[in-house]
């Protein structure tokens, strides 16, 4: 049986909120089968559970944020993505604050703290939605044409993307393809750290935006060059970076999806549409699980490789 998988043993993060620069706390702890992801807002006068589905995301601008009543947390796709590249099902999450830290701008930390704790499997079967139809979401036309699309696959694989009008930008690969199966997300994708333009991190801190953000935790460009000092960490790594949050945005469905994602100009809000088209429409999905691992598609019954 391919089985659902957990942390062996609790663990801990302290940071700041890109967004907020608010100091914040998290404690990732194992979880019971069938319990999924979820976060806990500890700071509250009574702590409030807000499970990660895709119903509950309220907010797209920048960011994923989910809600429950007038609980949030915000900016939870690069530690989602990191539960997607492990193959994790089940986990309990305590916060201190509305935002997750940014840590190092990548999933790459994330990653580490889970692979620390350990992961375990668990006494239950891992549960998949697969793709039986595809589904996809456009916006736009012309040079503001962008779209999301899911199509069947017997796997998990990603391609996406991009187009910057900006010279470090067009002197990298602005497309990229990445396949789960190849055990290679550590390596390949979870370094990729979120970036921004000089211009724009200005802008959003006049209003109250990217408090928390700079060169330790971003690559930041002004109107020809990378700022950081020690330059990208992938030639593609702004591509890749894209291909990071969407593993995190589509994980918010609940269960790792069997599906070819491809995207164009996409971003957190579209892939917040396409997985609510996805659940609109019963016909394009199936739930599965594998009771021989032999037929689960290659890589998945194998534990990430630690680093």
């Amino acid at each position: 049986m391919l089985a659902q998988r957990t942390l062996k043993s609790l663990t801990k993060a302290v940071g700041v909120g890109l967004h907020s620069g608010q100091r914040v706390e998290l404690t990732l702890r194992p979880a019971a089968p069938d319990t999924g992801i979820v976060f806990r807002r500890v700071d509250l006068p009574e702590p409030v559970d807000i499970p990660v589905n895709a119903t509950s995301v309220s907010d797209t601008r920048l960011a994923s944020t989910i809600s429950n009543g007038g609980a949030k947390v915000h900016t939870i796709e690069h530690l989602m993505s990191a539960c997607a590249g492990l193959g994790l099902d089940n986990l309990l999450i305590d916060i201190t604050a509305e935002e997750v830290p940014i840590l190092d701008g990548s999933s790459a930390s994330f990653v580490y703290l889970l692979q620390s704790a350990g992961i375990v499997t668990q006494k239950a079967p891992k549960r998949f939605i697969r793709l039986t139809q595809t589904v996809e979401v456009r916006e736009g036309e012309g040079r503001s044409l962008k779209w999301a699309r899911l199509a069947p696959y017997h796997g998990y694989k990603l391609s996406f993307e991009i187009e910057f009008d900006h010279p470090a930008v067009n002197a990298s690969g602005q497309r990229v393809e990445f396949d789960l199966g190849s055990g290679n997300y550590a390596r390949e994708i979870a370094r990729a750290r979120t970036f921004g333009f000089t211009r724009d991190v200005e802008m959003m801190r006049s209003h109250g935006l990217a408090l928390g953000g700079g060169l330790d935790n971003a690559i930041v460009m002004d109107d020809v060059k990378v700022l950081n000092a020690d330059g990208l960490r992938y030639g593609d790594e702004f591509a890749k970076h894209k291909i990071l949050d969407a593993m995190g945005d589509l994980y918010i469905v609940g269960k790792p999806l069997l599906a070819a994602y491809s995207a164009f100009r996409s971003g957190h809000a579209m892939n917040n549409q396409l997985l609510r088209a996805l659940l609109a429409n019963p016909q394009a999905y199936e739930v599965v699980s594998f009771d021989n691992e032999r037929e689960a598609p290659r890589g998945f019954a194998q534990v990430a490789p630690a680093w």
